[in-house]
């Protein structure tokens, strides 16, 4: 298994309005690193959903129920998406300030590539994560 963390404004997809929906594809994505990686998830690999803008904070766990397929708010062939489905929530969000104060953690792309919008995590740093926000 692999694991994840992908971003979003919540003013344009929020945590709660994902956990609503149940299930979403995850779109939008118009980088080509980015775009790698969600070539790059199997279905039942974990994801960190962190908010960015505003909040910067990882506030739960997703997972990738669908690989990859052409992302259907474009013809263009280069863009793809994967569906999503909520897990569950983070007791305490995880922000990116005790992120970035974690030794473990001053490898991870959210804190060298800030502006990549989907990104691979060692199950650790994963795993970090999660004990900090528990």
């Amino acid at each position: 298994m692999n694991h994840w963390l992908v971003k979003s404004e919540p003013f344009k997809y929020s945590w709660e309005k994902f956990n609503q929906d149940g299930r979403t594809f995850w779109d939008g994505v118009r980088n080509y690193q980015a775009r790698n990686n969600l070539k790059a998830m199997q279905e039942g690999d974990l994801v960190l959903f962190y908010h960015s803008n505003e909040g910067k904070n990882v506030v739960g766990i997703a997972k990738v129920v669908r690989e990859f397929y052409q992302d259907p708010t474009t013809d263009d062939a280069n863009w793809v998406v994967v569906d999503l489905s909520p897990v569950e929530s983070l007791k305490n969000p995880v922000s990116l300030e005790q992120i970035k104060a974690e030794p473990s953690l001053v490898d991870i792309s959210l804190v060298r590539q800030g502006r990549l919008s989907v990104m691979p995590l060692k199950a650790e740093e994963f795993d970090k994560i999660l004990e900090m926000g528990s």
